[in-house]
């Protein structure tokens, strides 16, 4: 059991804990790298999908988990970002280029929705935002000389420096790539003023207020900044999918995104990657099982999204913490043990928003 002890306040900000951390993430790097060559495409694809649904889940864990403010327009900001990406690379625009442009361009997008909702929060910012990812769908059906409408629009090959980005191996480490830059660019910017100004908004509006952070400016970031990243993730779904259509960016892509941050854990990067395992991953686990379960059941129209209800409802009931606040009480546990006491794991009450996201 390794004891930390503090001796300057910058530990509290520093993106090590200890060497440790260090060397098992290096090693979780180097499996990532060499997992295609031992699984097979299918389960390669797979994770591609996980990667780049992590991409976005970090985008809205960044407004909703560390600014406290609640979107159902997230979908609508992937499919910008995807059709960007897809109309670019048909020009002969290059991927390095598409890809951060796909991104700035759904950000002045995050811009747009977030000056005109400064003063919303709740339900009225949901129901807002859910507005505009309406209007955006609608767009996107219409407006046939630009998306192809429900005809599609097909997504051609990229090139990284001469080397065509295809299959599912490319996809994977191109999601990979992406998805360890973000992480990283997200958690050190939690460490500065920016982030520390944000995560005091999600806390108490009003003593934000009273500290001197201006609550448009910061909130305007946040949307700028989720958005930036869900555009980012959104072109990398164009590569994933290969083939965009309008109603892939519906209002049930949009609660995926909230799933990811409420199961895996709200107030944790780490949380991002649980709940797009969980997210990903149970549609295949649900088709797996369905030739088992009864007729009624397996056979049920709307079992997937009824079965993230009811998941989102039992975590937020019972485990507020997700599946990551799950993981570090189990490790406490067994760091404790035999020494533990029953008490220590038992469910406290929080009395501030800031006590439930630690």
């Amino acid at each position: 059991m390794r004891y930390l002890f503090k001796t300057d306040y910058r530990q509290d900000i520093t993106l090590w804990r200890h060497r440790g951390d260090l060397f098992w993430y290096g090693l979780l790097i180097v499996v990532l790298l060499l997992i295609p060559y031992v699984l097979s495409e299918f389960y390669i694809g797979e994770l591609g999908g996980v990667f780049v649904f992590a991409v976005a889940g970090v985008g809205m864990m960044l407004l909703a988990g560390y600014t406290g403010l609640i979107s159902l327009g997230n979908a609508a900001f992937l499919g910008i970002g995807a059709y960007t990406e897809a109309i670019l690379l048909a020009h002969g625009v290059p991927l390095v280029v598409t890809l951060p442009v796909a991104g700035l361009f759904t950000g002045l997008f995050g811009i747009l929705i977030g000056l005109p909702t400064l003063r919303m929060s709740g339900l009225y910012l949901a129901i807002a935002t859910l507005a505009f990812g309406s209007i955006v769908g609608t767009v996107f059906q219409k407006w046939d000389a630009v998306t192809g409408g429900f005809d599609g629009f097909p997504v051609p090959t990229p090139d990284l420096f001469g080397m065509p980005v295809q299959g599912a191996n490319g996809i994977y480490y191109l999601s990979l790539f992406v998805l360890v830059v973000v992480l990283w660019l997200s958690a050190n910017l939690l460490r500065t003023p920016l982030g520390r100004a944000m995560v005091a908004i999600r806390d108490s509006e009003i003593s934000a207020q009273s500290m001197g952070i201006h609550l448009a400016r910061y909130k305007t970031f946040a949307f700028a900044v989720s958005a930036f990243i869900t555009g980012l993730a959104g072109a990398l779904f164009a590569h994933y999918v290969r083939y965009l259509a309008p109603d892939a960016f519906d209002v049930l892509l949009s609660v995926q995104f909230v799933t990811i941050v409420f199961v895996g854990g709200l107030g944790s990067l780490h949380g991002v990657i649980f709940g797009a395992l969980f997210v990903r991953l149970l549609p295949q686990f649900i088709a797996i099982i369905r030739d088992d379960l009864p007729f009624g059941i397996g056979r049920m129209p709307g079992l997937e999204p009824s079965l993230f209800g009811f998941v989102l409802v039992i975590v937020i009931l019972f485990e507020p913490g997700g599946i990551y606040g799950r993981w570090i009480k189990m490790k406490n546990w067994f760091q404790a043990y035999p020494l533990k006491r029953r008490t220590s794991f038992r469910r406290q009450k929080s009395y501030a928003r800031s006590e439930r996201l630690r």
